[in-house]
């Protein structure tokens, strides 16, 4: 017997419609003790997925809505147990009247991603596949959706699970060979399996190598926008973004923290922090924010270097170059105010560095389809198909320690180990895989998973 839980799915703001949701063994008997259709049979005896309409009804039966209603019974459901759906007018007063209508008539509120929860015990769906359900919620670029409809839809599950298969032959053959040796069983040998271990450190190597990828698709790449002050990195941020996000002023030193928002450039999606004008200064805050910037910088995985291409280079202005250019990071050398600059100032690109040097105007906007591009250039979209790119770090740690005790077996092949040792790695490597999808997961560590979930969900 399951409980019977209740949570609105669409938020607590004006809308169009919102969503209330019931999953539980009385999920439907409770829809019922609220919602009454306007005509014919009541929902326990209507078919699954057929939208009803009727009129919603809160705890003193007073009507409060006029709206559609739909059951769908386990273990043909969402979650796998009877679920009941409402469709109403997107009034938070109307929703929030209706949940305590159904707290009054059995249900109790849901806590964050229990219904997705319920799918993944009920078998449902496997932990990759519920991850990917915040994460397609959660995405902030189409190919961050894509990717997580993929593994939605088990693409992930799909690739492990053929290199857990893999292991498994490998481990029940041993197993059988030990366990029955009177039968006819082909005779154990190791180095026959030297061939499938390699294929597998290939399959989860090429897995693992995706995080990266993974990582800008949710995460975004830290940007950092640096220069001396009043180059005009403010503006950039702005003009970036689409909107006044940050104060400008003509005045050296008004930023005086970091600022970082996110958007996409070139397709790219990027975490921007604008930074305090990197210059020695007496003023205390003015300092902190320096080091914040140069904290920023240490931390960029691009760099979008602002000089200012109306003024003559100071020192400080060459010493900045130098210093980013040791950085080895990836990086945009960014000419800016060529709207004012009489005669663009000569600077090349280092040779064989991964910069490039562009002429901009962050107030008019001039350039800055460049600069998009390349971003572009610089992070291409990989060449993996959607759904097989690790996005979770979770993902990347259980493939990483499959991936270690698997090199470890096909290295006690090569060394003459004993067979035991050698399936003691190749089993750890199922276990780790297992992790993965839920076949084998601690009860505090698949609480930590849904806690990113929303309410509802």
């Amino acid at each position: 017997m399951s409980d019977t839980i209740a949570a609105i799915s669409t938020g607590n703001q004006l809308a169009g419609i919102g969503v209330i949701r019931l999953s539980g063994d009385d999920a439907i008997a409770i829809a019922e003790k609220v919602f009454t259709p306007e005509r014919g049979r009541p929902m326990s005896v209507r078919r699954d997925r057929l939208l009803v309409y009727g009129t919603l009804r809160d705890r003193s039966r007073a009507v409060i809505d006029r709206c559609l209603c739909f059951v769908s019974r386990g273990p043909h459901s969402y979650t796998g147990e009877d679920t009941a759906e409402l469709q109403c007018h997107g009034s938070p007063t109307v929703l929030r009247e209706a949940m305590e209508a159904l707290f009054a008539a059995g249900a109790r509120q849901a806590r964050q991603g229990e219904f997705t929860k319920r799918a993944f015990l009920n078998g449902r769906m496997d932990l990759t596949q519920a991850e990917a359900v915040i994460d397609l919620i959660e995405a902030e670029s189409v190919e961050a959706a894509r990717n997580a409809a993929g593994q939605l839809g088990g693409a992930v599950s799909r690739r492990t699970d053929e290199i857990y298969n893999l292991l498994r032959d490998i481990s029940s053959h041993y197993h059988a060979v030990v366990d029955y040796p009177d039968e006819d069983i082909e005779d154990f040998r190791l180095e026959q399996y030297t061939a499938a271990l390699a294929e597998a450190e290939g399959r989860l190597s090429a897995l693992l190598r995706s995080f990266e990828r993974g990582r800008v698709l949710t995460g975004g790449i830290p940007t950092a926008i640096v220069g001396r002050p009043n180059v005009g990195k403010s503006t950039l941020l702005n003009a970036l973004l689409g909107y006044e996000r940050a104060i400008v002023t003509e005045i050296p030193g008004t930023t005086r923290d970091t600022l970082t928002e996110r958007a996409r450039i070139g397709g790219v999606l990027l975490r921007l922090t604008d930074t305090a004008g990197l210059r020695e200064t007496s003023d205390a805050v003015e300092r902190l924010g320096v080091e914040r910037s140069r904290s920023a910088l240490a931390e960029a995985e691009l760099i979008l270097l602002l000089l200012d291409a109306a003024a003559p280079a100071a020192a400080e202005e060459r010493e900045l170059l130098d210093t980013v250019r040791r950085s080895g990071k990836p990086r945009l050398i960014l000419l800016n105010k060529t709207d004012i600059a009489a005669e663009l100032p000569a600077l090349d690109a280092e040779a064989g560095a991964p910069e490039r040097v562009l002429p901009v105007s962050a107030k008019t906007g001039a350039g800055l389809d460049a600069v998009e591009r390349a971003v572009a250039e610089l992070f291409p979209a990989p060449e993996i198909p959607a759904g097989e790119i690790l996005t979770n770090a979770r993902h990347a740690d259980a493939v990483g320690r499959a991936l270690r005790s698997v090199r470890e077996a096909r290295k006690a092949i090569e060394y003459g180990v004993t067979p035991d040792a050698v399936l003691t790695e190749t089993e750890a490597a199922m276990s780790a895989l297992g992790e993965l999808s839920g076949r084998s997961l601690r009860e505090d560590i698949t609480g930590r998973i849904f806690e990113r979930f929303c309410v509802g969900k």
